[in-house]
């Protein structure tokens, strides 16, 4: 469970704050598949590096399974990230002169899995998104949906608790979009907590619970019944 209590966040100082988010108070529960819409300007993208903790707030507290990730130091908030954490995100972020399998490996690396665990898990993961059959495969080498699964694939591999994806169908185009969902929902299924940043109102029905942002505020959150009722 995460919780955010009172979250503000301003850039800048003196004269020159921004202020971003107004005090953002938000639970999300395990299993849960959540999607943050909101115009641009709205504070999702902020909103986003704080749930990840790639930012931290000037104001509140960030509650995750009972720690309060303000106190906890960075190698702490580092180990964190990369235990809890799965980034997907709309540009793919591949390394060009890795294959595929090389790609998904990368968080393994960094967490010191020996060589051969890494490729097991990273073989296990890109055969769970559907490219069993391009392990070898460089990034110029696959389309726009295939980049997506090997990103997912590398955002499974240390088997986060939550899965959070920034615009993560942006670059695709509508057929592609579906089926990238379609994954989403299916590992939100088998357990993984789901976080889906986005503007688009039909990829926010895919979720279970939608947010709206504007102006740094929650304005609206509420249960998606229409998927539930396909659930």
């Amino acid at each position: 469970m995460m919780r955010l209590n009172n979250i503000k966040k301003v850039y800048g100082n003196g004269s020159l704050q921004v202020p971003v988010l107004h005090g953002i108070n938000l639970t999300i529960t395990d299993g849960e598949f959540v999607a943050i819409m909101g115009p641009s300007g709205s504070g999702k993208s902020t909103l986003m590096n704080i749930i990840g903790f790639l930012d931290t707030p000037t104001e509140g507290t960030v509650i995750l399974n009972e720690e309060e990730v303000r106190l906890v130091g960075e190698s702490r908030l580092a180990k964190l990230r990369n235990e809890h954490i799965g980034f997907v995100f709309q540009q793919f972020f591949l390394l060009p002169k890795l294959s595929a399998l090389k790609n998904v490996e990368v968080p393994l690396l960094y967490a010191g899995v020996p060589k051969k665990e890494r490729m097991e898990r990273s073989k296990e993961m890109l055969t769970k998104v559907g490219l069993a059959n391009r392990f070898d495969y460089l990034p110029n080498q696959l389309s726009g949906g295939q980049k997506q699964r090997v990103a997912i694939a590398r955002a499974l591999v240390n088997n986060p608790t939550i899965i959070l994806a920034d615009e993560p169908t942006g670059a695709l185009d509508t057929k592609t979009s579906a089926q990238i969902m379609e994954l989403f929902v299916q590992l939100n299924q088998e357990g993984k907590t789901v976080i889906i940043i986005t503007h688009e109102k039909e990829i926010a029905m895919y979720s279970n619970r939608i947010l709206t942002l504007r102006d740094g505020l929650i304005i609206e959150d509420r249960r998606n019944e229409k998927h539930e009722s396909l659930g």
